[in-house]
């Protein structure tokens, strides 16, 4: 039994009196950067520490499961009535706000008492919150700058889905945070994948056992083939004054869920994240080169429309332009402006968003991400001293950082002869300027369909890679991209690529499926908030 008096003001401080007395522990809180690590006891490096990566939904019991953890390796046991909190129960650690999207807790120093390692604990409250699916891409972004920094996780034994034992389904939502974290790792980390059933009666979880078969979730299997889980019940630190028999008995749930957990760890092996932090940063700089690529077609199609408006305005009213130098004729001019990223909140403070963008290309390099880059030169798209995204590939000094991005607008403007003369001849050699202007145009367009087939290619390439690099290939990244590219092969008659896509697309899992829903299903809810807003 643990012996426990009540501690001087440097140790843990009491936060409830009553059966159990809770405690708010004394925490070690540092930065890594845009991270948080947060400290429970000094660090042992001849003592074994095992990692765990928890995953799920907001509702689901991560911070009570946390603190379970931290109890069990403490070696708090009912009789000792109290309990200590690392993560109070609204979701935010002390002194932290959640502020920070992914968070270490590292336990050290009780070693021995009921787990032979010390306990690594990373909670990635980000993902599939509902702040967006850009948010998500972020959350993914700093779980790979834990995994490259110096003094960061190298290294991972077990990544625990939590859902609620009486899930009897695996929703859009969830879906996308598995996969998510899929995409993150691969294969190989495959049996390292186990379910931590939150909320549970003791029974088994028949439900949330077929709603994870059923989506055919990639996780360790049992000699039944089934998915390996482990029950936790939320009610340790409730008060016992009543109700204490079945409380006890949810206790010794989440005890028997915790032995087994820790058998668990003590049998798997580590799996090494340098691989996965190396093939990490090509598929950042693979789909931060198909989101430029998407933009770069789009404009290109939105020129070849102002240029086919152009063209039938001179023929229906060349004779008026000429003889009358201010006659004008409307047409839709496409342009392109700086706009604020979006903005998020730190405390009470509100703060952007910042993209990395090429000031002599004007586009969009990447974002949403860099989350460790101090400076454009240290972007995961820079290599070399050169962008690898923006169309003239252009030196990291021509980058900035900023809280805006390059937008594609279009507005109605009127026009003269002479001033589509000036804009489409204006670069135009003085052997090229004998040509008329609709000569000029149909060059220029047959230019830009050029320009339109060669980007299309490259985009393909780009999703071909993500195919073969070594990470799970159905990953809604690469889907979200598919349809997009279909469309336009399909409009250049390329059959033998469009049937490979088609191919890839054919290979959704139930899950993936599940998961794109919720992305569509977002971006649907975006689209209508900003009608919305512009009535």
């Amino acid at each position: 039994m643990l012996c426990f008096t009540p501690p001087p003001p440097q140790h843990p401080h009491i936060y409830i009196l009553r059966s159990p007395a809770v405690y708010q522990l004394n925490l070690e809180k540092t930065k890594l950067r845009p991270l948080t690590r947060i400290t429970l006891g000094k660090k042992n490096i001849s003592k074994i520490n095992k990692t765990i990566l928890l995953v799920g939904e907001t509702g689901a019991g991560k911070s009570t499961l946390i603190n379970t953890m931290v109890n069990y390796a403490m070696g708090v046991k009912w009789e000792d009535k109290i309990w200590f909190q690392i993560v109070e129960e609204d979701g935010r650690s002390q002194s932290d706000s959640q502020t920070s999207d992914v968070i270490v807790y590292e336990i050290f120093g009780f070693e021995g008492k009921t787990m032979p390692f010390s306990l690594t604990i990373i909670d990635t409250p980000g993902f599939g919150d509902t702040r967006g699916i850009e948010k998500d891409a972020i959350v993914s972004h700093r779980l790979f700058d834990l995994f490259r920094l110096e003094d960061g996780v190298h290294e991972i034994h077990a990544v625990g889905l939590v859902m609620k034992a009486t899930d009897n389904r695996v929703n859009d939502r969830l879906s996308y945070v598995l996969n998510s974290v899929m995409s993150l790792f691969g294969r190989n980390l495959e049996d390292n994948i186990v379910a931590l059933l939150t909320h549970s009666d003791g029974q088994r979880p028949r439900n949330a056992i077929e709603a994870l078969e059923q989506t055919k979730i990639k996780c360790a299997k049992n000699e039944k083939n089934q998915p390996v889980y482990f029950l936790f019940d939320n009610c340790q630190n409730e008060d016992r004054t009543e109700d204490a028999e079945f409380l006890q008995v949810a206790d010794k749930i989440s005890d028997k869920g915790m032995r087994a957990l820790t058998e668990f760890l003590e049998k798997t092996g580590p799996k090494r994240l340098m691989t996965t932090a190396e093939v990490l940063n090509e598929r950042i700089s693979l789909i931060a080169s198909l989101q430029n690529l998407q933009d770069r077609i789009q404009l290109t199609e939105q020129k070849q429309m102002e240029i086919n408006a152009i063209q039938e305005a001179l023929e229906k009213h060349s004779e008026e332009m000429r003889r009358n130098e201010n006659f004008t004729v409307e047409i839709t001019e496409v342009y392109k402006v700086k706009e604020p990223t979006k903005s998020r909140k730190l405390f009470m403070l509100s703060f952007f968003e910042k993209a990395m963008c090429c000031t002599i290309c004007e586009e969009n390099c990447h974002y949403p991400g860099c989350t460790l880059a101090l400076s454009p030169s240290y972007c995961e798209v820079i290599q070399e001293g050169c962008c690898t995204v923006c169309t003239g590939k252009c030196p990291a000094s021509a980058h900035v950082r900023e809280a805006w991005r390059y937008v594609n607008k279009t507005r109605r403007v009127q026009w003269t002869l002479k001033a589509m003369e000036e804009k489409y001849m204006k670069n135009k050699t003085d052997c090229e300027k004998k040509l008329s202007l609709l000569k000029h145009l149909e060059k220029d367009m047959k230019d830009l369909s050029t320009e339109k087939s060669q980007l299309v290619d490259e985009a393909f390439k780009h999703v071909v890679r993500l195919e073969q690099i070594a990470l799970k290939v159905n990953s809604v990244s690469t889907f979200l991209y598919l349809d997009f590219l279909i469309e336009k092969l399909e409009e250049k008659g390329d059959r033998a690529k469009v049937q490979k896509l088609e191919e890839m697309k054919s290979r959704q899992d139930e899950g993936t499926k599940l998961a794109l829903q919720y992305v569509w299903g977002k971006a649907a809810v975006a689209v209508f908030i900003l009608l919305m807003f512009r009535e």
